[in-house]
Parts: structure tokens; C-alpha cells; sequence
């Protein structure tokens, strides 16, 4: 699978659980499907088992796998839906990373420190990355969905809107039953085909799948230490550098470039410092590090450095909120205080985010669907309009700037 789709696909449904669909920010798809589809169900899967059992799985096994697969219409429901993604970084960021779940992620670190302690070791990702991102996506593997896994994949494979995609994860479960990791009449998780605590799809659990309990399984649904070190190994593969920073608070001045803020490169952290952003903890020592100074509510609210670390969240999920509160949450696993949120400007209604959008878009800027979003590609076309207008490029959406426009 295509780092774009496997990117495509994680958006899909680590925010599932969450209440709220990425599908919003995944990349366009073809009109055109380069893989079988659609048509009777019965001769659909009769044409996977032939694949499966050509890529060496035994003709049992998929009889078994397949048996009883049924199309779920919940499962087209959820994904015609389209629902996006609109809270603001506070809001968000307030929600998901309460007290409760610090707590709970502190006894989790602790009661599982031998199996975190190997995930540093031997793949390089401290505790507090990893348990951010088993609380966020299923409070520790209290929530890990209730679509059958099988029928789910069944379905999005068969169905003609994205079956490139969804056809590989298909063929991977039924290799997951192979495995004896798979039960396909009762296993289930997300809509979208992700597994387990930290809700995985099925071709990353058989590529970075661990058995961290010595089972001679890799069961990410009932295992914490599978979960833990799987995670552990995927985020590695996602470019995670040992011993790095992922993201840093800090104070901003009155006056910064701040058409350079944004996930963009240029710069590093050293360069931030020299231009008077200064980090809560003091910490200067990672000077040399490429950084991008990111303000999800503007120059007037919270202020983040993004390191390279960074990028691993951006490749588990391209929701730029999410990401952001994500890497937060392990800032705080790791024993930052909680952020500053200062004193942003108002933000727009939805209605109002896609008149600006329109109007971005009548300007000549790619903002991509008018959906109400303040992501990435509205943000850009922001920071060049506020520019012409002399106000600060911060990128942030205002009532001032809509009228400004």
C-alpha cells in the first residue's frame, strides 16, 4: 500500500471513535476503480478467495474467513456520511486530554513499564507517545468499536468508492485468520477496518505486528503489552527518532515573520529563539533541529515549536487538530504543565468558514473542499491574503478578516 493511501486510510478512522470522521482531509480518490468490485457478493468474494489462496493462504482458511460475510449498511452509512472535523484546538485539545485520562495514563505507564521500557529500547518511542495515542483513540481499549472487522472490510471492498484501498485490508484479515489473530465471526473494531487499543488496520498488524506477552499471538484487541509494542514498531516505521523532541510550548512576542508560521519548513528552533519565541520549559538545547512554529488559534492563543518528531502524528492522522492535541497529550504524559491558552480571537461559524473558504477560492488559492475547515490549504491561502492586507499572517480565520475580504 501507497504511503498516501495507508495515510487515507488511518484518517478514515482513528477519529471514529473520537465522534468525528477525517474523511474531510483524506486525498481525492479515483472515479475509476483499478481493482474488482461491486456486483453479486457471492461471485465478488469467490474472485478474493482465488486471490487470497494465490498469495498462499489454504483454501479452508478463506472458506472460513469468508463464511457468512454480509455487506453492513452502517458500515456505507458511516462512510457516505462524511462527517468533518470543526472543534477548535481548545475545545478539542480541553476534551480529550482531561484529568482523567492523565491519570489513568499514568497508571497505565506504570503498570506496564516493563513492556514500555522495551518499546524505547528496541524501537525507540518513549511512553508518553505512545499512551497519548491509546487513550485518544480507545481510553486505554474501552472503546474499541463494535463493527464486525470482516463484514466492515467485506463492504468498503466491495463497494466502488475506494475498493483499492480497502481490498488489500481485506486480504490482510483473512491472513490474520491464517495467524490465528483473526476470529471473523465476533472480531470487531472501527467502521472503517482498524483493530484494537490502538486501532491498527490489518496489513500494519501483520507488518509490525508484536507478540509483546509471549503468547505466539498478536492480539491488539485484549493484549496491552501486543498493543503497546506494535504501536511501538509502527511508529518507528513512521519515521519516530529516538531521543528527539515531538512538540514544545512556547511564548510568542508582539512581532514575529508571521507569514513563516505553519507547517512549513525553512526554519529551526534556533532561528525561533533568535526572533524572541521562547519555550515554557527553557529548554533551548534542541536549537539545531528543523521547527515550525504552529498556532492553531492564531498568534493570540496557544504557540507550539514542531520538531521533526512531528511528522509521525501528520502520518497517523491528518487531522492538523488532532495531531496537534495528540502530541500535547504525550507532552503532558511526560510531565508538562498544561498549555497557556491566552486569548485568541473569535473564530468563524461554519457558515461563515465556507463563505471565507469561497471567497479564498474566487481569489486564484487551492483550499480544496468547502467544507467549513480551517485546514491546512485554508490556512495557506489565509496567511497570503492577510499579508496583502497588512494584518499579521498568523493564518487564523476572524470575523475581521471575512469582512476584510
Amino acid at each position: 500500500m501507497t504511503g498516501t493511501a495507508r495515510k487515507a486510510l488511518l484518517s478514515l478512522g482513528l477519529l471514529a471513535l473520537t465522534g468525528a470522521s477525517a474523511l474531510a482531509q483524506t486525498q481525492a480518490q479515483p472515479q475509476t476503480p483499478s481493482v474488482a468490485c461491486g456486483g453479486d457478493l457471492a461471485t465478488f468474494l469467490e474472485d478474493v478467495k482465488a486471490e487470497a489462496v494465490g498469495k498462499g493462504v489454504p483454501a479452508d482458511v478463506v472458506d472460513r474467513a469468508l463464511a457468512g460475510a454480509a455487506i453492513d449498511q452502517k458500515v456505507l452509512s458511516r462512510d457516505r456520511a462524511q462527517g468533518v472535523f470543526k472543534q477548535t484546538f481548545t475545545e478539542f485539545s480541553k476534551r480529550t486530554v482531561s484529568k482523567a485520562r492523565l491519570d489513568i495514563g499514568a497508571q497505565k505507564m506504570k503498570e506496564y513499564a516493563d513492556v514500555f521500557a522495551r518499546a524505547e529500547s528496541e524501537f525507540g518511542i518513549p511512553a508518553p507517545v505512545i499512551t497519548a495515542f491509546w487513550a485518544m483513540e480507545t481510553d486505554f481499549g474501552a472503546v474499541q468499536g463494535d463493527f464486525n472487522t470482516r463484514n466492515a472490510l467485506v463492504t468498503l471492498a466491495h463497494d466502488c468508492r475506494r475498493p483499492e484501498m480497502f481490498r488489500p485490508q481485506l486480504l490482510a484479515a483473512i491472513e490474520m485468520v491464517q495467524h490465528g489473530d483473526l476470529e471473523p465471526a465476533t472480531t470487531s473494531g472501527a467502521w472503517a477496518g482498524e483493530i484494537g487499543q490502538v486501532q491498527m488496520l490489518p496489513e500494519d498488524i501483520i507488518a509490525y505486528g508484536v507478540d509483546g506477552d509471549g503468547d505466539g499471538h498478536v492480539n491488539v484487541k485484549k493484549s496491552s503489552p501486543d498493543a503497546i509494542l506494535t504501536a511501538a514498531k509502527f511508529i518507528q516505521s513512521l519515521g519516530f527518532k529516538a531521543g528527539q523532541p515531538w512538540i514544545q510550548e512556547v511564548s510568542v512576542p508582539q512581532q514575529l515573520p508571521w507569514e513563516k508560521t505553519g507547517l512549513q519548513p525553512g526554519m529551526t528552533a534556533g532561528d525561533w529563539f533568535a526572533l524572541g519565541v521562547t519555550p515554557r520549559d527553557g529548554d533551548t538545547s534542541n536549537s539545531a533541529l528543523e521547527a515550525s512554529l504552529v498556532l492553531p488559534q492564531g498568534r493570540k492563543g496557544a504557540a507550539f515549536l514542531t520538531y521533526p518528531n512531528f511528522n509521525i502524528y501528520l502520518e497517523w492522522n491528518q487531522s492538523f487538530i488532532y495531531t496537534t492535541s495528540a502530541a500535547y497529550f504525550a507532552t503532558r504524559l511526560a510531565g508538562a504543565p498544561p498549555y497557556q491558552a491566552g486569548n485568541p480571537e473569535p473564530g468563524l461559524a461554519d457558515g461563515e468558514m465556507k463563505a471565507l473558504q469561497t471567497r479564498l477560492q474566487s481569489l486564484g488559492h487551492n483550499v480544496g473542499k468547502i467544507d467549513g475547515i480551517l485546514g491546512s490549504g485554508t490556512r495557506a491561502a489565509l496567511q497570503k491574503e492577510q499579508l496583502k492586507l497588512g494584518l499579521p499572517a498568523d493564518g487564523w480565520a476572524t470575523p475581521e478578516l471575512l469582512n476584510a475580504l
